[in-house]
């Protein structure tokens, strides 16, 4: 049997139970990305989400590790354990974060990117996950830029097509030099894909094309199905990272946007401690987010 059919195979007795509930929710659904606790164990993750009041968790690495496919706790051998200890918190998986990028025109290059996502999608349909991150990433010099675009589509196009039947949906960050709402636009509708769509980081548009976070919801809302929100002071020498509230992005009218546009996804707090070890520790982070996102949302 090809490891195509039999992933359909198993995804068909598995995903009865990976659909998340997306009808409006009464109140924000929080959840936050393991970028943010690169020092913790996976059980320690799981027990300051339960206790900050977090639904659900994103997996970006587990104590630095990024490759989640290979990680012991995702062994055949530990998944269920793994599985259940998530639900005994009363928590979900709501997205697997792959370093995939999908720009490369070089093949070899491509395919390697492309079989390290179809990984997730598999670990992502046996963890009841619905989400999994790629990224665009990059517009490189050296690469005609409309190859590129069209290379990113493809992409999606075929992960797309590998995750059908599987309750799994291959999500393209906003990230890297793909942050104009204009071109990731044109890159879902080109896609056009059921099991394709978009995680929604304002704070990495913004940043560098000061599109109003209203405005590019508006053009790309009926794409998103996961955010990641972050907040910084930026100046003409860069973004420093703080705590919610504390920066002059314009996080509380990306959230408004949201809120008032009928999102009813995960609002994922991005706290990248891994990549900036000079941030808050998570202990302070993590509980202020979960503290203090409601007088930002409403």
């Amino acid at each position: 049997m090809s490891n195509r059919r039999a992933f359909l195979k198993q995804s068909s007795g598995l995903l009865g139970l990976s659909a998340l509930d997306f009808s409006a929710p009464k109140n924000a659904l929080l959840s936050f990305s393991t970028l943010g606790c690169p020092a913790w164990t996976f059980s320690q993750t799981l027990q300051h989400a339960s206790s900050n009041n977090y639904q659900g968790i994103e997996i970006r690495g587990i104590k630095g590790d990024l490759d989640l496919p290979n990680h012991p706790i995702f062994s055949a051998t530990n998944l269920a354990s793994t599985s259940r200890e998530v639900a005994d918190k009363n928590l979900k998986i709501v997205n697997l974060g792959s370093s995939a990028n999908l720009h490369f025109l070089d093949s070899i290059k491509r395919q390697k990117n492309l079989d390290e996502a179809k990984k997730y999608i598999e670990l992502a349909n046996q963890l009841a996950c619905p989400f999994i991150r790629v990224f665009p990433n990059d517009l490189p010099k050296d690469q005609d830029e409309k190859a590129t675009v069209e290379t990113i589509i493809n992409s999606l196009r075929d992960l797309g097509d590998f995750a059908k039947n599987s309750g799994v949906k291959v999500l393209l960050e906003s990230h890297g030099k793909v942050i104009k709402s204009d071109m990731l636009l044109h890159i879902m509708q080109e896609a056009n894909h059921q099991n394709v769509g978009l995680v929604w980081d304002f704070f990495n548009m913004w940043s560098v094309t000061k599109e109003a976070p209203a405005e590019m919801y508006q053009q790309l809302k009926k794409y998103i199905f996961h955010t990641h929100i972050k907040d910084a002071i930026l100046t003409e020498k860069g973004e420093t990272y703080t705590l919610l509230g504390e920066g002059n992005s314009p996080v509380k009218e990306a959230l408004h946007a949201l809120k008032s546009g009928g999102y009813a996804g995960y609002y994922s707090f991005e706290w990248e401690k891994l990549w900036h070890p000079e941030i808050q520790e998570p202990e302070i982070a993590l509980p202020h987010f979960a503290k203090n996102f409601t007088n930002m949302w409403v």
